[in-house]
């Protein structure tokens, strides 16, 4: 890989046809196609990546029925120095542009304009208004969410002797834990994950066949969550009913409310943030503790003495956020590049994960390791994840789980991986075991 002009192409015209997915430059790590390939061949550009200077990607665009979007291109930031200078310096690189490489249409706005993708004041009184749902009475309540429905989801499976682990296991507990935090009925758990999947997975035709409707899919996905939600609050008016939603619906800070479309935001980024991303944290755990065993014996043999900095290793290595995008405010330089007012600087967050300068061997997988100074929550600063405590919670709580009731569970496959250069995903693997009884049987 080596720099590139980063004047951007001219814009094809409107009648223009998107190339086909196979024509895109595999080894750019922007385009979906990079994450598609043997985590060897990818962990190998991304080695070559952080070897290089600064170096400038170009973009594409994608045309739909409502509204096309374009990504012109952006500097990817592939080592953890210059990840934490831009982290710490918002005045200079700006979050309210957006967070992927993707200029979406005003349109989108409405439903995917969350908190990450604000700058102060603005952001800060959103995290302000949204910090007074997580309480200790709200988190004490979710640990004892997380245990209950871990235990479940493994009565669930544990009969069988294999799974899908990302549907069936994997995926089950965050969305469970999200959609009860913000109180929505069970009924509608399915509804959220199809969503989500669309929404976090609309370059992949598993979620959205038709590439023409790719936009059309995702705005449609973020209006029907916004719906459920304004639902869900309208209930909520007046009335305590121990969830977040109902916490948010009714609470005051400073003589300010949340907005009924602040509130549907949340909930998205909830429903992406800390769905998506928990599950893929765990899918991939299964895939490095099959790949190996002298970890997994390791955890085993001292689960709680290990499952910290075991925890903290699985989202080091899996990233499932793999970037996030700022935007120039003003002309600067960055590592010795001259960064121009309005590019895009995007936060390679899985490669600096691997910066050898860091890490001891980064690319082994070391439930021990320590320190282990990651960016796997984002980098330090304003926008460090909200729900990173809870993210370890779950990450333990299901390890614990599946080692005390299906121990020998493992992957027989390699993961089917999601066509996204945003997260780091995994839509299916399957996972073999030996039959237990559920624990209502015992």
């Amino acid at each position: 890989m080596t720099a590139v002009s980063k004047n951007p192409r001219p814009a094809p015209s409107a009648s223009a046809k998107p190339p086909p997915a196979s024509d895109a430059d595999p080894h750019n790590p922007i385009h979906n196609m990079f994450w598609m390939r043997h985590r060897s061949e990818v962990e190998e550009d991304l080695r070559q990546l952080r070897a290089q200077p600064l170096t400038f990607f170009p973009g594409y665009e994608f045309y739909g029925e409502l509204a096309s979007i374009r990504a012109p291109g952006a500097w990817v930031v592939a080592r953890m120095a210059p990840i934490l200078e831009v982290s710490r310096n918002p005045q200079i690189y700006s979050s309210a542009s957006g967070v992927t490489v993707n200029d979406f249409p005003p349109t989108f706005n409405e439903y995917f304009n969350s908190i990450i993708a604000m700058d102060d004041p603005r952001h800060a009184r959103l995290r302000r208004l949204v910090s007074a749902g997580f309480t200790p009475r709200m988190l004490a309540r979710l640990e004892d969410s997380v245990a209950d429905q871990a235990k479940l989801i493994v009565d669930e499976v544990c009969e069988r002797g294999e799974c899908d682990f990302v549907t069936d296991v994997a995926a089950r507990l965050p969305l469970r834990i999200v959609c009860d935090l913000m109180g929505i009925p069970a009924s509608q758990h399915d509804f959220v994950f199809d969503q989500s999947n669309v929404i976090l997975g609309a370059g992949d035709a598993e979620y959205v066949p038709e590439f023409g409707d790719l936009l059309t899919a995702v705005l449609r996905a973020g209006e029907s969550l916004t719906q459920l939600m304004d639902d869900v609050a309208e209930s909520k008016v007046g009335v305590d009913s121990g969830d977040l939603t109902s916490v948010l619906v009714n609470a005051e800070v400073d003589g300010e409310r949340l907005t009924r479309a602040e509130l549907a935001s949340f909930f998205i980024l909830l429903a992406m943030a800390g769905n998506e991303t928990t599950r893929n944290a765990i899918s991939w755990g299964l895939v490095y503790l099959t790949d190996h065993p002298d970890q997994r014996r390791i955890w085993a043999e001292d689960f709680e003495g290990i499952a910290h900095s075991a925890a903290e290793e699985i989202v080091r290595i899996a990233s499932p956020v793999t970037y996030l995008r700022r935007t120039a405010l003003c002309d600067t330089e960055l590592e010795g590049q001259r960064i121009d007012e309005g590019d895009m600087v995007v936060l390679h967050y899985l490669c600096a994960n691997r910066d050898e300068a860091i890490f001891e061997e980064p690319l082994a997988f070391d439930v021990r390791r320590h320190p282990n100074p990651h960016v796997g929550f984002g980098g330090p600063g304003a926008h460090y994840c909200l729900g990173a405590h809870l993210a370890r919670r779950e990450i333990k709580v299901m390890f614990r789980e599946l080692f005390s009731r299906i121990g020998d569970i493992h992957a027989t496959a390699e993961p089917d991986l999601l066509a996204s250069s945003f997260i780091h995903g995994i839509k299916h693997l399957p996972a073999e075991f030996t039959p237990t009884s559920p624990t209502r049987a015992q």
